[in-house]
């Protein structure tokens, strides 16, 4: 049983089959981030680690659990007790059921859309939304601190790329950025609309715009939701995104 790391981004979208959540961990294998997987005659696990990736130093997981545990457990002495295993949920149940010190944390939803998928979908209307200037930043700050203070994604955070926004009379009313994308996986994020215009799909055209930038860009694009806020589920759901159920957890010292 011997634990390999993965040196190429090709070497670990094939070791995963291409799984979509666990190339955007991998973020190309830049910045920091390393990748590993573990083979055995009954199954195979790949587990991807990057630092400061949507906050946080991130471990994403993919495969077998009797894979998993041995090569998270060799990942975590590698890297260190700071990165936060996340993956579908059964597959983080089950590893921190076996590993002393992982603990199972919050549950959200892995929402992700390939380029084949966004065509089916009805298109976002040209010229309602577009990007923004960086002297924007204050005005999207703002609407975030109003309307959206938990946002993982503010204007100026390392990783956060641009902002998208739609405007109403002049106003700033919604706005969506793309932050921390991987060279084959670009992340949407940031989604916030101001009270007084909520109503109006300005949420949707504006996810729906970024969408579309992101798959003409990266060919797949994702985000993270929690699982309570049932309507932005069903936003993103119309506009094609696939829905899976993920968790994190953490590792005490």
């Amino acid at each position: 049983m011997t634990i390999r790391e993965l040196l190429d981004p090709a070497e670990v979208a094939a070791a995963c089959g291409d799984d979509d959540l666990l190339v955007w961990v991998a973020q190309g294998l830049r910045g920091g981030a390393r990748a590993w997987t573990l083979e055995t005659g009954r199954g195979s696990a790949v587990v991807a680690a990057a630092p400061g990736v949507s906050r946080r130093d991130r471990l994403g997981m993919w495969g077998d659990a009797a894979c998993a545990v041995p090569l998270v457990r060799h990942v975590l002495a590698e890297m260190g007790p700071s990165y936060r295993p996340f993956g579908e949920r059964e597959l983080v149940r089950e590893v921190a059921a076996r590993l002393p010190g992982v603990r199972p944390a919050g549950r959200f939803s892995w929402m992700s859309l390939s380029g084949a998928a966004q065509e089916r979908a009805p298109a976002a209307v040209a010229g309602e939304v577009g990007w923004l200037a960086k002297d924007a930043d204050a005005q999207v700050a703002a609407l975030l601190a109003a309307e959206a203070p938990d946002s993982y994604a503010v204007p100026g955070l390392p990783g956060v790329s641009r902002w998208a926004g739609a405007n109403v009379a002049g106003e700033l009313a919604a706005v969506a950025a793309e932050a921390w994308s991987a060279p084959t996986v670009g992340l949407l994020a940031g989604v916030a609309t101001r009270a007084r215009f909520r109503g109006r799909g300005l949420a949707e055209r504006v996810c729906r715009w970024v969408t579309g930038e992101l798959l003409a860009a990266y060919g797949r694009a994702a985000l993270m939701v929690d699982d309570e806020n049932a309507a932005a589920i069903t936003v993103y759901e119309r506009i094609g995104y696939r829905r899976r159920l993920v968790m994190a957890s953490h590792v005490t010292a």
